[in-house]
């Protein structure tokens, strides 16, 4: 059992602001006693952008204690559709301490901690891979949990595997960290592609009062008029492939586990070669129900895991 005085250390590498499902994660974690979150960084694209979304949920949440660290910026695949609910929003505002170079912050938090640090990659890991250029000894205090790769199964729930969006992005990022001496669990499309809220859950969360909650729908609000020109908020989430490896920072109860040997192939696919170092992956689930319920409850309630809590542990 997980001792929840003294919580996980935790940095979140984030694309927040292209997908919605980085929002909900990003909920998830200010609502998990498990996780003590010291640092978020963002990745990819307009990274000031995200870090305002960032700096916004976090002040949102009480949690400027939570630093923000803005990662190297560039042009492809840019797009806005959460800028409204951050229009009148500056980094300015945000009385957390604000990193204009967010790797080297995920660097120096890894470094100084006297604990080891998980590090939740929910983008590409563009930055991820820079760290390690930079600072090769980081994997001795710390390990990478992520949201990267298709297995077995691709979008959708498909058969057929695919490249999937963030390791596509950056294809030798993500060869470069899968290749390293960091000890890495992923959820690939296998098992966080298949989540998604509708029904009574869906609606017990739409009919939330949390400050967090209202944000997400907010987002949701303006992510769907701006992604799909639709103007009200449909009777399903979109899919939240992030919040599963949220989850898996702190618990791998409800999936099934393989320890396999990947390697990131020329067209960003993810293979099973033996070549590959092993990797830990969540291919299935035991029990996605359970994680669906529990999502909207600790979002609502911010209640503990039931069952067994694995500890993360670097060995």
């Amino acid at each position: 059992m997980t001792d929840l005085k003294k919580p996980v250390p935790l940095i979140l590498d984030t694309d927040i602001g292209t997908d919605m499902d980085d929002t909900w994660a990003l909920a998830m974690i200010l609502k998990s006693p498990e996780l003590d979150l010291k640092l978020v960084t963002t990745v990819a694209a307009d990274t000031a952008y995200r870090a305002r979304l960032a700096a916004k949920m976090l002040q949102l949440a009480g949690r400027t204690d939570v630093a923000v660290g803005i990662g190297p910026a560039n042009d492809e695949h840019v797009c806005y559709p959460q800028q409204p609910w951050v229009e009148h929003y500056s980094l300015a505002d945000y009385p957390g301490r604000v990193h204009d170079d967010g790797v080297q912050a995920l660097i120096d938090t890894i470094r100084n901690s006297p604990d080891p640090v998980t590090v939740l990659s929910i983008g590409p890991m563009t930055n991820l891979a820079l760290a390690l250029a930079r600072a090769p000894d980081i994997v001795e205090n710390s390990r990478v949990v992520g949201m990267q790769g298709s297995v077995y199964m691709g979008y959708d729930g498909t058969e057929e595997t695919a490249a999937e969006w963030n390791v596509y992005l950056d294809p030798t990022a993500a060869r470069t960290v899968f290749s390293s001496d960091w000890k890495i669990t992923l959820t690939p499309l296998d098992t966080c592609g298949l989540v998604a809220l509708s029904g009574a859950l869906y609606q017990k969360l739409r009919a939330g009062t949390d400050p967090l909650v209202r944000a997400i729908l907010a987002n949701y609000r303006y992510w769907l008029e701006e992604k799909q020109k639709i103007h009200e908020l449909p009777a399903h989430t979109s899919v939240l492939y992030d919040t599963v490896a949220t989850y898996l920072t702190f618990s791998e109860e409800w999936l099934e586990m393989e320890e396999l040997p990947l390697v990131v192939t020329e067209d960003a696919c993810t293979r099973i070669d033996p070549s590959g170092k092993a990797i830990r992956c969540a291919t299935a689930w035991k029990d996605l129900r359970a994680f669906e319920e529990f999502l909207v409850n600790r979002l609502l309630h911010g209640e503990t895991v039931p069952g067994n809590i694995r500890q993360p542990v670097l060995v």
